[in-house]
């Protein structure tokens, strides 16, 4: 077969992922006559932790024409600027980890380099200094960035922290405004066609059948279409990544909210903390086998700030992604396509990139074999960049315990293993196809756990010429920080 034309698409499953899907498709899809349908059933709960984001999700925001204030107040959402990591480096250390980089070139050198040849003849000030997005979040406060080109020290970027489930109902609402019909209900059973193996149809308990051309399975862990029907295979990364639980808890707000998330490092995994206007989502991932599944539940009990609000929530998963996200007519999105533990806020990303490649790979409005095969081909690499970036973190951790010994001595992927030996040798970031974490990220975790080039990074100003332009610099981050709003005081300014 060729290719196969799409004239009616069924999402199956809500949530995140489904409403997502349903939104973009009734938006782009608009005046083509494809319809649309979302199957999904109140008696099935979702996952719904997926509350911090990265900031690619204002693409999505944009491209749907949503209005950032609109989207604020609907979902009861704040703003972050980046993740601190407290405790990964060691007791009584926290770094933070910014939607920005740190400084401006001088002399067309990246500015990391000369800071590390700075601190190489005794310089002391971090290089945490030189960024004016991780200096206004320990302060707790939010402006608007600046992309003037004389103003590049308040070049840097944003997300936010929402209530998935206030944005799972603020999409259903946009997409059925713009056509997608709602099915509510369970699928009994999956029809094959005899002859191509594609899905033909769906048969639900209630005996109502739904056919389509094009079917997205955002059915969550199950995978009820792509795996469980289709037979798609499951790479399991849990030597990389031994996290395999989750417990999950709300509560009260106690305090204004801070304008990042915060991840903590705990017995056999780490806690988060997403503050949003209303409330307070904490939870604890962790390896169970380094950790009783009660146990994990009280030492998240005994961390948290505010009064619970729900009951504590055991999540398992198993780390790593399915074989194909694309195979024959079923596009699996969210979950269903594969899991790689929320440490960095890539869990909505991925449903957004997922998407975009449907939308790319869909050319004409049919499925065509090759194209199917280069949206998987660039499925692959950006799951497994982002899996590298978040062993990263493990890797180079200065905690104590049997666990954190563990993935500190643990063998890691070779894409990995070399682009650690080059910034050890250069202070380089090797980049390649579909990376979703750039230079100044992995320049963040570097020097937050302590890691610095062992081979020479030769300074290109003399030290007097440099300390002077990098003074100008910190005094003007910091004067940009004193005159910035509270995250709180920005927050209520939103119209």
């Amino acid at each position: 077969m060729v290719s196969a034309p799409v004239s009616s698409i069924v999402v199956v499953g809500g949530g995140t992922a489904g409403w997502m899907s349903a939104a973009y498709l009734a938006h782009w899809l608009d005046k083509t006559g494809i319809r649309v349908s979302l199957i999904e059933s109140d008696q099935i709960g979702t996952i719904g932790v997926g509350e911090a984001t990265v900031p690619g999700i204002h693409q999505f925001l944009k491209g749907l024409n949503i209005r950032e204030s609109e989207f604020l107040r609907a979902t009861n959402a704040t703003f972050k600027l980046g993740i601190e990591f407290v405790e990964w480096a060691g007791a009584g250390k926290s770094f933070f980890h910014p939607f920005a980089g740190y400084g401006v070139p001088l002399e067309d050198r990246p500015f990391h380099k000369t800071w590390w040849s700075q601190k190489k003849q005794d310089y002391e000030e971090g290089l945490e200094a030189f960024c004016l997005c991780t200096q206004l979040a320990r302060a707790g406060k939010f402006a608007l960035p600046s992309f003037d080109q004389d103003s590049k020290l308040a070049w840097y970027n944003y997300a936010y922290h929402f209530d998935a489930s206030l944005f799972a109902k603020f999409l259903r609402e946009y997409a059925e405004k713009r056509g997608v019909s709602r099915i509510e209900g369970k699928v009994e059973r999956v029809q094959l066609d005899a002859t191509t193996g594609y899905i033909s149809s769906l048969h639900m308990e209630s005996g109502m059948v739904i056919s389509g051309d094009l079917f997205i399975d955002c059915t969550g862990i199950p995978a009820l279409l792509i795996g469980k029907t289709l037979g798609v295979g499951y790479e399991d990364w849990s030597h990389w990544l031994p996290c395999d639980s989750a417990v999950a808890i709300q509560t009260t707000r106690v305090v204004d909210p801070d304008p990042f998330t915060r991840s903590s490092a705990r017995t056999a995994g780490w806690q988060w903390h997403i503050p949003l206007q209303h409330r307070v989502g904490n939870g604890y991932v962790y390896s169970s086998q380094f950790i009783a599944h009660d146990q994990a539940r009280q030492e998240l009990l005994g961390h948290l700030a505010g009064e619970p609000v729900t009951d504590p929530r055991l999540i398992r998963f198993k780390t790593g992604m399915r074989d194909s996200f694309w195979y024959k007519n079923c596009v699996s999105i969210g979950l269903s396509s594969g899991f790689l533990e929320p440490l960095e806020s890539t869990s909505i990303s991925l449903i957004q990139t997922g998407i975009a490649k449907l939308a790319a790979f869909l050319v004409n409005f049919e499925i065509n074999e090759k194209h199917v095969a280069e949206a998987n081909r660039l499925n692959r690499l950006e799951y497994e960049r982002i899996r590298d970036f978040i062993i990263l973190h493990y890797k180079l951790n200065g905690c104590d315990g049997p666990f954190w010994q563990y993935v500190r001595d643990m063998p890691i992927p070779a894409t990995l293993e070399e682009k650690i030996a080059i910034f050890a040798s250069s202070g380089d970031i090797k980049l390649i196809e579909q990376e979703s974490f750039k230079e100044e990220s992995w320049i963040s975790m570097f020097y937050g756990f302590g890691r610095e080039p062992l081979g020479s990074v030769e300074p290109q100003l003399d030290v007097d010429k440099a300390r002077s332009i990098m003074a100008k610099m910190k005094s003007a981050i910091h004067k940009g920080c004193q005159h910035a709003m509270s995250h709180a005081e920005f927050l209520r300014t939103v119209e």
